[in-house]
């Protein structure tokens, strides 16, 4: 019992608080302000995002830009390759120039201006292949024309090159004819005659001196009326004039005859003379005697007076 007795007495518990609670308005503030957040969160990954593509967009637009800008250029320069020889086109070319430079002014910073960039492109490269094939065109018939140029060239240049063979062989046949044609005097004879047309041979007894010959047949010569002319020249080349100082023709320069006689020739042998009469002083020495007709000199001889 003693020892059930001399036991200390268990110390006391401590009684447990009751807890206190969190006010409602205080939770309410809470999650509005963690749904703000999440909200928040949200948006600035949103725009985040946003600012991104916009950069992306941006530097496409930029990179679209820049090599239509290139192709724009690139364009200008095979603009400057279509110049031809043709006036009009050239104007249209350079017209054509003249829109792509405006439209390398301006700036195509948004998607809307990088189409309409793509649009005007578009369009000049179709209007570039349109004169391409207008100038393809042009130069394939210039190519056409200049062969047929030069066809007609050489075609005019073989026919002149003809003409002027057959002009060359119509006048050695002209000559040729011409050549037969033409009288011929034979058996030219020149003497010299007194006052009683004795034939002396001293010029103190000379009152005229007779030249007869004989014109050939000739059978394409033209017959009819012919005149005949005889030059008389004097051992110091002095020509014997005629009474009259006449002159005839003779290649291409007059000269002065001494005597001339009119013949009815009729493509036969003719014997006939011509008179010169004495008007001037003779010198002793060979005389020499030409005989012309129609141009042509037809027969030469000489006479020697003492």
């Amino acid at each position: 019992m003693e020892s059930t007795q001399n036991k200390p007495a268990p110390a006391a518990q401590p009684q447990p608080q009751p807890k206190k609670k969190v006010p409602m308005y205080l939770i309410a503030i809470l999650v509005t302000l963690g749904v703000i957040v999440i909200a928040l969160g949200i948006k600035l990954f949103a725009l985040l995002e946003d600012v991104e593509v916009a950069e992306e967009a941006k530097a496409y637009v930029e990179q679209q830009k820049d090599e239509m800008e290139g192709e724009l250029n690139e364009l200008i320069v095979s603009y400057d390759s279509l110049k031809t020889n043709n006036d009009s086109i050239n104007e249209r070319l350079a017209v054509e120039q003249d829109k792509i430079r405006r439209l390398l002014r301006v700036q195509a910073t948004n998607a809307k201006k990088l189409q309409m960039y793509e649009k005007e492109l578009g369009t000049l490269r179709r209007i570039m292949r349109s004169y391409i094939v207008q100038i393809d065109s042009l130069n394939t018939r210039n190519r056409e024309l200049t062969e047929e140029n030069i066809a007609v060239r050489q075609e005019l240049r073989e026919k002149e090159e003809n003409i002027q063979k057959l002009s060359e062989t119509q006048e050695e046949l002209s000559s040729v004819v011409a050549e037969a044609q033409k009288l011929a005097a034979k058996n030219i004879v020149a003497v010299g005659l007194n006052s009683r047309s004795k034939p002396k041979d001293k010029i103190s007894k000379i009152e005229k001196l007779r030249v007869c010959f004989i014109v050939r047949e000739n059978n394409v010569a033209e017959a009819g009326s012919k005149m005949i002319y005889v030059r008389i020249i004097r051992p110091d080349e002095v020509v014997l004039s005629s009474p009259d100082a006449g002159m005839f023709d003779y290649q291409e320069e007059s000269l002065v005859y001494s005597a001339k006689r009119e013949l009815e020739y009729d493509n036969q042998d003719i014997d006939m003379c011509i008179f010169w009469d004495k008007t001037e002083e003779l010198i002793e020495g060979t005389y020499f005697i030409a005989l012309y007709s129609e141009g042509y000199e037809i027969g030469t001889s000489s006479i020697t007076l003492k």
